[in-house]
This record gives structure tokens, C-alpha cells and sequence, in this order.
């Protein structure tokens, strides 16, 4: 996939400058003082106070470390009101670190199991707001203890991922330990019971508002009971009884607001609880399949009364709450927000519908279903985007969430939705995630870069990114401590960095040093951020200049120590492909054989061809294709196993993509350069399978196989096995019906190589029978041989411009003729003095269709502007190419094509000022 997150800088003139430990916060200092430092000591407390209300709770315990005066300060109650563990692993030891800070402690928020068994730790009896979230391990006996150790509790929120191990039990126990209660909010709860229920209604009086969530079966009648509730949800919800429902909800007193989105509710109970609530003002019923289908149900306007579902108008609908506030329906929840008049009724209910539609949306996302396109186009993102800028930060962190989520397709394959991401651009959806992405918070910072780099798998979306930015700022969270922030930002820089135009951009902003660094921060135990950070790089070590910025900020170390340790398979392809990149430009940087002296990488490559992950196979042998481009690497791949894993490779992937049989193949062809290599390659049996991949469907797979095959044929053994296993017909039909003129080539190329007699006075040498009979055999091959090779030549021929050439000593005829012949790929082949001496005696053959063969080989090679004509032109002067390239021409039993073919060949060697001594 090219798919799918500090030291204070003074800053001279309009430079930025950066805060260390505070990457999302760019600072614009004016003028030019010089050598600018900073008294830290100096500042005033509540300066210093406020600083450290920016960090989270590790961070701000580190720097309270560093001197008294902070200490003292670092402690501060008002800095320790409200605590998220969720940034970073929390277990017992360290939660007993931080019990001395949190005497005064009220909101708390976790992640997980081992937090929630750390939370103990910090003996914070006055808690007042516990939320929790990845709770599918937490048990009854976990939650009851904690329960019991914080009765001041008056909010208790798990979810929105399943409590699957949480009981009723757990619920009674938080009913009787809990007596303040006022929010609860459980999701995933297999069986919620009258008894847990009524222990509820008997010991919590202030309980207002109840979220049982995606849960299995809930006792209605319990909680119809429940007269202090003003807030209930049971979206997602099944097997709920609904007569039940509309019978005995509408008589509770203070209902406000029912969700029961996801759920079958149906028309008459919809109508039952709106027409018959005294109570009763916002009715949610998003997602409601059954409800949606009745075409018999018209929704009725009742009296301050909402119903809030997919074939409505919600931002109007809402706006009847707010007749005083707003006249327009777009941005409701902005003007409610911005509203001067402030109204606790009203507070409290438009509090309670960010928090459920952000839920709701955020699971419709999740559960991506057909036909939703007109919706999430019309009204859903426009929701998402109004909720980001809540001022619950739970809201917001779900929104983008939910963002994030819409967008995608097909998770797999990294596809996303192009008409709902630029849905998003248009209404202003990037500025917004970007200021999200700037905020302090480590929640929202991730969110909001999971977004963003979702969406920028769109384009256009990743052009507004840029243009926003979005680089900078990503390239800044990148650098974060906390790991979830940086995975989703090296996630963000990976889709940004796909094409051409933004990998300057990410290599200026210091991109390529933030994504390497990440790779040694987190080298064990971050596998998400390691395949991120991984894929960046190699998208950006495709590009010339970034491929040394990757090299020189360390990057050849970080992926080798990768694929050399690593062992989750997306990590192992990201880091081989990354080095694929860096070894891809030979010519212009040392970057391939820097790759090739880092100690293990060729080795940790070679046994990466033999993972069970084909992805990894097929990048791990593409990285030992571009490394066998150098001579000390391509023998030491072969040192290092690497022919018989090859081979082993190619043999085992006839069925696999055409991606990895291309990429098997040509670190075949790539290690074939060596005469000692090609013929190991041939006794450990990779003759069989290259002739396989021969006849693939894959042009490209055409173009490898070829190659190797044509290496191998230099070598007269290789030569006799592929013809006894049956390469012929292979090689001739790529010769005569390959798509790629390239595969056409070097398959013609081969053939020539094998029947030009050397093949013939090897299988001589054989006294046994069988070779003897396969030696009889050599003739019908060789005349199917010669016969495609003079077709193959002959479709580069013009009889009128040939005839016009050989009438004419004007350049411009030649000239002509090697624009018709040329094969613009050839100009990229590099032939050693040997292969160049055998064409130039194959000019001397007595066939004619090897002599014009050769001539045509040669004319490709030298060609002015190929990438290795000069070369080729001076290995041809060694030769003493131009007195045979003269007699070709003057020859007069030589065909045509021969003697046209040489002359432009003499033509060449001229151009490259090669003089053609006698």
C-alpha cells in the first residue's frame, strides 16, 4: 500500500518557532533579538501554573520534578480538579504516584481494564465524574469496588464500546454505593434486571438521566418506574417490548428526552409517547429501520415537540427550541452556544442531544450501511462538523470520530467516499479539525489527526490540508509523547505523502526526522505507529531529495531494525517497501548501498521472502530487486541465502498477485547479472518456475520473467535447461504476443542467446544417452526460435523507410528508421563487456536472423539519451564493434534490416565520439 499517527526555539524575523512538550502550540514572536533565553525561573506562579494546566498528568508530574518552586506549584489543586489516564498505560505503581495530587481530584477519565484497576490507587474519595472507555474486560467485581470507594460519585459513564463482563450485580451495587448519582450511562450490558432497576429508583433520587446502550434485553416496566429520570436512552437496544413502552414511559413525570435510535421501535409507539407525554420534548429515533419503512407514517408537528430522526430536518427541528435564539436552521447549536440568555432547561437539553447524536452518528459510521449516502451528504456531516465544536470534549472527540469513520469504504483497501469527504471540505470541515488537531487536549489532538488523514486519502481533501496548514501541524503532533497522538499523525503525513505534490512540504516541515524518530521511540510495543510512521517514510524515500533526507535523519537504521525485529506483518511490509524506496535510486544517491552495509538488513530481507504474509513477501523481494542494482549487494544477497529463498519464492508463487510474481522475478533477474549467480540460480531449479511466470497473464510479470530468462540463457547450461524444460514455446510466444514490447525483447534476446551455438557445444560435451536425445531435439526448437525472432525483428521494420535508408546516406533516413525501432524502455538496460562481445560476434553469425538480431540488440543499447548508451559505446570500442558493425553493413548476402540496423549502430557510436578505428 502506498495508503492505511521539547527545547523552546527562538524564532529570528517571520521564522516559527516550536515549544517542546507542547507540539500543538505555534508561537509567533516579532523582531529580531538574538540569542533570546528565557529565565524560567522567573515567571509568575500563575504564569507557570497555567503552562503546566496544558500538559497531561505525566508531563506535568516530570516537570514538577525539576525544582522546589515548581513542585510546590505542580501540585497546585487546582491543577489536579480533573485527570485523564487514557494518554498513556496507567497501572497501580503509577497511579500510587499521583494519590498525593489527587486529594481534591473530581472528574476522572480511563481506558481499559488495568486503569480501571488502577483508579483505586489514587484515593480520590471525592470524585464526582468517573468515564471509561475499551471496557469489555472490566468485571462486575471491578466495577462494584470502585463504586464502593467513591461514594461521592454523581456520574458513571462506560462505552461506548460493549461492558460485556458488567451484570446487573454491578448495577445494584452502584444503586447502594452511589446515592448521589445523578448521570449513568452503560453500554453493551447483556441483561439489565427489574431488581438492578428498581435498586435504582429506591437509592439514587437525583438520577436524571439513564443511558442503557446497545444492550440485550431491558426490563421496560422497571424502568417506566423510574420518576426522577429526565434523560433516557436506549438506542441500540433490542428485543425491547415497545407496546410495553408506549403504555407506561409517556406517564413519567419528568421525561425531557428519549433516544431510541438503532432500535425497531415502530410508528405507533413513536406516536403514542409524542401525542401522550405531558413531559416529554426531543424524541431521537435515528436509524430506525422500521419506523423508516412505514410509508403510512407522516410525521406530525406536536406542540414543543421534537422528533429527531433520518426522514426529518433535525437542524429545524431543533431550532423550535430555540424560537428566541436563532431564525435560521443551520446553525442551531452555534447561536444556542453563543446565546447571552442563558436557560438551565434549555442548557440541559441541548447538553443531552449533542451527547446522544454524537453517539448515534458516530455508530451509524461505524456499522457502515448501505443507502445512507443521501443523509450523512445533506444532514450528517453537517452534524458532525456543529457537534466538533461542542464544548463537551467527549462530544467533540466522538464527532471526529465519527468524521473519521463516515468517509471510510472499504478499511481495507484504504478506500474512502469521495462526495462525503469534499462534503466535509466544502463546509469547512478541515479548518475545523485542524484547530481541533492544535487543541492541548490528547484526545481531541488524535481524533481530529485520524480524521484528517482519513480524509486526505481524497485528493483534492489533502490539497485544502495543505494549504490550511495541515502539514505542519501534523508533522508537530508527530513528535507528541503520547502515542495514539503520533500514530494518527504519521497516519496523516502516510496519506499526504501518496502523490508528489506534499512530499517537499512534509520533508520542510521536518516530516522525515519526526516519522524517524517515531520509529525508535516507539521500536517495541507500538506496532500502529510503527507501520504509520513506516509507510510514510516509504512513500517519501520515492522521492529523490527525501530519499537522502531519509537517509541522513537515520532512517536506513530505524526501518532495518524493523524488519529485522519486528514481527507484525504490516510493519515488516511497510519497513521493506520503505527500503524498496531507498535503494530505488542508485544513480543519483548512496542510498542503495548504504542500505546493503547496514549490518543484518540483507539478511532480515532474505527471510522476509519467506513470511506467511504475502504483502511482505512481495515488498521484501522488490527491496532485494532494487538492492541487487549494486555489485557488492547483489553478491551478498547471494552470501546471505538470498538465490535459494528466491528461487524458493518463485517456485511457491504461481497462484499469488501479479505484484509479488513480478517482484520474485526480477530479484531473479537483478542477482542473474552475476555469472556465478545466474548459474546458481539454475542448479537450485529456478529455470521451472521463472518459464511459469513466463506465460502469467501480467505484463509486467512478462517483463521480469523475460529478463531472468535472458540472463540466465547467457550461460550455456541454463541455456540447455531451458530448453529442456520447455521454455521454448514460453519464450516464443512472449516474443510474438506479449503486450509489453520490452517482455518481446528480452524474450527474442534470450532465444538468440540460446541458439547461437554455444548451447550446442555444451549439450555436445554430454556422452550420456539423454543428452544426446535432448541434443536431437534442438533442432525443431531452433527453428521455432529463429522463425519468432525474424518476426519480432521484421515488426520494427518499414520496407519503405528500410528501402529509403539503404537508397540514401542522409541522416535523416537513419534517423527515421530509429525512431520506428526504438523501444523507449530498453535505453535503461546495462550490459556488461560480455554480453556486448557475444552480440557483436552473433553479427558474425551465419544466420541472418541472429546477425539482424544483434545489430537491432546493439542499435537499442546505444541509442543517444539511453540511460547507458555511453557506457554500452565504450564496451563496444573494447570490442572492436566497429569494424564488424561495417562488414555487417556492407555484407552482401546480410539482409536488410542487418545492414540498416548496423549502420545506425555506427551512426551512434560517432554521436557518442567513440571513434571507429580499423
Amino acid at each position: 500500500m502506498s495508503r492505511r499517527v521539547r527545547r523552546k526555539v527562538a524564532r529570528k524575523g517571520k521564522e516559527k518557532v516550536v515549544l517542546p512538550c507542547y507540539p500543538e502550540i505555534e508561537e509567533e514572536v516579532s523582531g529580531s533579538v538574538q540569542n533570546w533565553i528565557v529565565d524560567w525561573t522567573s515567571l509568575p506562579d500563575d504564569t507557570v501554573i497555567q503552562l503546566f494546566s496544558c500538559l497531561n498528568y505525566r508531563d506535568r508530574a516530570s516537570l514538577s520534578s525539576t525544582c522546589k518552586t515548581w513542585r510546590v506549584l505542580g501540585i497546585s489543586p487546582c491543577l489536579w480538579t480533573s485527570l485523564d489516564l487514557r494518554a498513556h498505560k496507567c497501572n497501580d505503581a503509577m497511579a500510587g504516584s499521583l494519590a498525593a495530587r489527587c486529594v481534591n481530584l473530581q472528574k476522572l477519565r480511563f481506558r481499559g481494564a488495568e486503569s480501571a484497576d488502577a483508579i483505586l490507587h489514587l484515593r480520590a474519595r471525592n470524585l464526582r465524574e468517573i468515564s471509561g472507555d475499551y471496557c469489555r474486560k472490566i468485571t462486575d467485581a471491578t466495577l462494584s469496588v470502585i463504586v464502593a470507594r467513591h461514594e461521592a460519585l454523581e456520574s458513571l459513564q462506560l462505552g461506548p464500546d460493549f461492558c460485556e463482563r458488567i451484570s446487573s450485580d454491578a448495577i445494584k451495587a452502584i444503586a447502594i454505593c452511589c446515592p448521589k448519582l445523578k448521570k449513568l450511562r452503560l453500554s453493551g450490558i447483556r441483561d439489565v434486571h427489574a431488581d438492578a432497576i428498581i435498586a435504582l429508583t429506591k437509592n439514587c433520587q437525583n438520577l436524571t438521566d439513564i443511558g442503557f446502550i446497545d444492550c440485550l434485553n431491558i426490563d421496560e416496566m422497571a424502568l417506566g418506574n423510574v420518576l426522577s429520570v429526565r434523560f433516557l436512552s436506549v438506542a441500540g437496544t433490542s428485543n425491547m417490548k415497545w407496546g410495553v413502552v408506549s403504555h407506561l414511559w409517556h406517564k413519567l413525570p419528568n421525561l425531557t428526552g428519549l433516544d431510541v435510535s438503532r432500535t425497531d421501535i415502530g410508528s405507533a409507539a413513536v406516536s403514542r409517547l409524542l401525542s401522550s407525554s405531558q413531559s416529554l420534548k426531543v424524541l431521537c429515533a435515528l436509524n430506525c429501520p422500521v419506523l423508516e419503512e412505514d410509508t403510512n407514517f407522516a410525521p406530525r408537528k406536536y406542540k414543543n415537540k421534537l422528533l429527531l430522526a433520518r426522514f426529518t430536518e433535525i437542524m429545524k427541528e431543533i431550532a423550535f427550541l430555540l424560537v428566541d435564539i436563532t431564525k435560521k436552521g443551520k446553525n442551531v447549536f452555534l447561536d444556542w452556544r453563543n446565546s447571552k440568555n442563558k436557560d438551565k432547561n434549555l442548557d440541559d437539553i441541548m447538553t443531552w442531544i449533542e451527547w446522544i447524536l454524537s453517539h448515534t452518528l458516530l455508530r451509524i459510521a461505524e456499522s457502515n450501511q448501505q443507502g445512507l449516502d443521501v443523509f450523512w451528504l445533506k444532514q450528517g456531516a453537517s452534524l458532525l462538523l456543529n457537534l466538533m465544536q461542542s464544548s463537551q470534549e467527549d462530544v467533540q472527540e466522538r464527532a471526529a470520530t465519527g468524521l473519521a469513520t463516515f468517509v471510510v469504504i472499504d478499511d481495507e483497501n484504504a478506500s474512502i467516499d469521495c462526495g462525503r469527504a469534499e462534503a466535509v471540505m466544502r463546509d469547512g470541515g478541515i479548518r475545523l479539525l485542524l484547530n481541533l488537531a492544535k487543541s492541548w487536549r490528547e484526545g481531541l489532538q488524535s481524533e481530529a489527526a485520524k480524521a484528517i488523514a482519513n480524509l486526505s486519502v481524497n485528493a483534492n481533501v489533502a490539497k485544502a490540508v495543505a494549504e490550511e496548514g495541515g502539514i505542519n501541524i501534523l508533522a508537530g503532533l508527530a513528535r507528541s509523547m503520547n502515542r495514539l497522538v503520533a500514530e494518527e499523525a504519521a497516519g496523516g503525513l502516510w496519506n499526504l505523502s501518496v502523490g508528489e505534490e506534499h512530499k517537499g512540504a512534509i520533508a520542510e516541515a521536518g516530516g522525515v526526522k519526526a516519522l524517524v524518530d517515531l520509529i525508535f521511540k516507539w521500536s517495541s510495543g507500538g506496532d500502529g505507529v510503527l507501520e504509520r510512521a513506516a509507510g510514510a517514510l516509504a512513500n517519501l524515500a520515492a522521492d529523490d531529495k527525501c530519499s537522502t533526507e531519509v537517509a541522513v535523519a537515520g532512517g536506513v537504521q530505524a526501518l532495518v531494525m524493523l524488519a529485522r525485529n519486528c514481527k507484525f506483518e504490516g510493519v515488516q511490509e511497510q519497513a521493506a517497501r520503505a527500503l524498496a524506496n531507498l535503494a530505488a535510486h542508485g544513480d543519483s544517491n548512496s542510498n542503495n548501498a548504504a542500505v546493503g552495509q547496514e549490518a543484518g538488513a540483507l539478511e532480515a530481507l532474505v527471510q522476509l521472502t519467506q513470511s506467511p504474509h504475502e504483502g511482505v513477501r512481495q515488498e521484501a523481494a522488490g527491496a532485494l530487486w532494487n538492492l541487487s542494482f549494486d555489485d557488492r549487494n547483489r553478491e551478498a544477497i547471494a552470501a546471505a541465502g538470498g538465490v535459494e529463498a528466491l528461487v524458493a519464492l518463485a517456485q511457491g508463487c504461481s497462484n499469488a498477485s501479479p505484484g509479488l510474481q513480478e517482484r520474485a522475478a526480477g530479484a531473479l533477474w537483478g542477482l542473474s547479472v552475476s555469472e556465478a549467480n545466474s548459474i546458481a540460480i539454475g542448479r537450485e531449479g529456478g529455470v521451472v518456475p521463472l518459464i511459469a511466470l513466463a506465460r502469467s497473464e501480467a505484463a509486467d510479470v512478462h517483463e521480469t520473467a523475460a529478463g531472468a530468462l535472458w540472463n540466465l540463457a547467457f550461460n550455456p547450461g541454463n541455456a540447455l535447461r531451458i530448453v529442456e524444460e520447455g521454455g521454448v514455446p514460453a519464450l516464443v510466444n512472449l516474443c510474438s504476443s506479449s503486450v509489453s514490447k520490452m517482455a518481446r525483447f528480452m524474450a527474442a534476446l534470450a532465444l538468440a542467446y540460446m541458439f547461437d551455438g554455444r548451447m550446442d557445444e555444451f549439450a555436445l560435451i554430454g556422452t550420456s544417452s539423454e543428452s544426446i536425445s535432448k541434443g536431437v531435439s534442438l533442432d525443431g526448437s531452433r527453428r521455432m526460435a529463429l522463425k519468432h525472432i525474424e518476426a519480432f525483428v521484421l515488426t520494427f521494420s518499414d520496407q519503405q523507410t528500410f528501402s529509403a535508408a539503404a537508397a540514401s546516406s542522409a541522416p535523416a533516413a537513419l534517423a527515421q528508421v530509429t525512431e520506428g525501432a526504438r523501444i523507449q524502455e530498453a535505453g535503461h538496460l546495462r550490459c556488461s563487456g560480455a554480453e556486448i562481445g557475444r552480440f557483436v560476434t552473433m553479427l558474425r553469425n551465419p544466420s541472418s536472423v541472429l546477425k539482424a538480431c544483434a545489430a537491432f540488440a546493439l542499435l537499442q543499447f546505444t541509442i543517444p539519451g539511453g540511460r547507458h548508451a555511453m557506457h554500452h559505446a565504450s564496451l563496444m570500442q573494447n570490442a572492436g564493434a566497429a569494424r564488424v558493425l561495417r562488414a555487417a553493413a556492407a555484407a552482401a548476402t546480410a539482409p536488410l534490416e542487418a545492414k540498416i540496423f548496423a549502420r545506425i549502430v555506427l551512426r551512434n557510436l560517432e554521436h557518442h565520439h567513440i571513434e571507429p578505428s580499423l
